[in-house]
């Protein structure tokens, strides 16, 4: 790659564009997208909810398994690569789905828009904005994730459009070419895996001033297998686990969850809307208050939000109270979407982020295998799910206590911190930095 001399331009604005366009067409795999598809299954095929529910969720956790994989190929072959090849087999996955008539082709189908659409391309974006920001990657990785807001906002209303317009097979073949047509070509011209590659530094650092620039820019990395010898590693994956678990679970039942207390399909595609527009400011507060807040406050936060949201959705028997929670649901999303991008290199540094973020990842796309199936099966059991949601509430409570015991490990004598102050960023950062 040419090296640029002069960089006035910041090239990470770039980036950030196209981590934020990796969010957003990871959006056929997430369950956001697919809970709109759920119905028409169970409609045309008979099958019951806890069936479609159970391999979905299995799909989910097979998918898990493999991203640890992912995350190396990341580390070793780089952003770009890896970001051309998992949208086109992620389109090819979606064209797949359209000619589901069994249950074994339903499994093969969840497997790969699950690994490809919600793991791979998540983890690609979480991997390439820590590579290129260091000072602003809570704000840098916040604006990256409009992608994902937008995303979560516009895919089950275009779902939703899209089935009553040309059917859910159809529906399939037109995700996958909006993917291939619209995200393939940008990666593959315009990702570039780290900024050493063209002559810079993060936070637009020259590389011919590296020396001077080597106390502000570089940080203290961990290998996997140091971080795993940490406790706040654990305790950060147990906390990775919960969103997944709370957030996929309601997603997945939240059309059947409306219905029972006599909302429309249409009210709940819009509040699954309304959690996304709500998510973008919150986003952006996140990002700077994880300039002077501890992550793992942040992290008890969501989890309090979580709290909330099942509270409120426990009353949600009107359009008005339904609004409500997709508000307060919203938040703690905007909240996770951020704190969980950006607590991993802020622990272990951005050498290795692929394979720490593909663990993390993994954890997140477990506690979504298991988010759906246990609301499914009660449904079946009880005939609703006043009861399962009740019981889902112990989740985010041990999460907030994982949070405040998930205290920034050591490494050759240093504490790694988070930054109070702008200002004295290198002062602040002091143990995230080579002396």
């Amino acid at each position: 790659m040419k090296q640029i001399t002069g960089y006035s331009f910041h090239y990470g604005w770039v980036i950030i564009a196209l981590a934020a366009l990796s969010q957003f067409f990871s959006g056929p795999g997430q369950t956001y997208s697919n809970s709109i598809f759920i119905d028409y299954y169970i409609d045309e095929f008979g099958w019951s909810r806890s069936t479609v529910s159970g391999i979905y969720s299995a799909a989910t956790l097979a998918s898990g398994f493999l991203l640890f994989f992912i995350g190396r190929l990341i580390d070793r072959n780089g952003s770009r690569k890896m970001a051309v090849i998992v949208s086109l087999v992620l389109a090819v996955a979606c064209m797949f789905n359209s000619f589901v008539s069994s249950l074994v082709m339903l499994f093969i189908g969840f497997f790969f828009i699950r690994l490809l659409g919600q793991g791979s391309m998540a983890l690609i974006s979480s991997s390439l904005i820590p590579q290129w920001f260091v000072k602003k990657r809570g704000r840098a990785i916040s604006i990256a994730a409009i992608g994902g807001l937008v995303s979560s906002a516009a895919f089950p209303l275009l779902n939703v459009w899209l089935i009553g317009s040309f059917g859910w097979r159809a529906s399939w073949l037109i995700l996958g070419a909006i993917i291939i047509i619209c995200f393939t070509p940008l990666a593959f011209f315009l990702i570039q895996n780290k900024p050493e590659d063209m002559g810079l530094l993060p936070d637009n650092g020259d590389a011919k001033n590296q020396k001077k620039m080597q106390n502000t820019t570089e940080e203290i990395s961990w290998t996997v297998k140091e971080a795993a010898k940490t406790k706040a590693f654990w305790l950060l994956l147990f906390c990775a686990a919960i969103p997944g678990i709370v957030n996929t679970g309601l997603t997945f039942h939240l059309v059947s969850i409306f219905r029972e207390k006599a909302l429309s399909l249409e009210t709940a595609a819009s509040v699954l809307s309304i959690t996304a527009l709500i998510g973008l400011p919150v986003t952006f507060v996140t990002g700077m208050l994880l300039e002077k807040v501890k992550v793992q406050y942040m992290l008890a936060l969501l989890f309090f939000g979580e709290i909330v949201s099942l509270l409120l959705l426990q009353n949600a028997g009107t359009l008005a109270m339904a609004i409500v929670f997709g508000l307060v649901w919203g938040i703690s999303m905007g909240v996770e979407r951020i704190v969980m991008a950006v607590v991993w290199p802020n622990y272990f540094g951005r050498k290795h982020i692929g394979s720490i973020s593909g663990i993390s990842m993994a954890m997140i796309v477990a506690g979504s295998a298991l988010g759906p199936l246990p609301l499914g099966i009660a449904y079946d059991l009880f005939g609703g799910y006043t009861e399962i949601l009740w019981g889902v509430l112990l989740f985010p409570l041990l999460g907030m206590s994982a949070a405040f015991m998930a205290s920034p490990p050591r490494k050759q004598g240093a504490i790694i911190e988070e930054p109070v102050k702008e200002e004295f960023l290198h002062k602040q950062t002091e143990p995230l930095l080579h002396e």
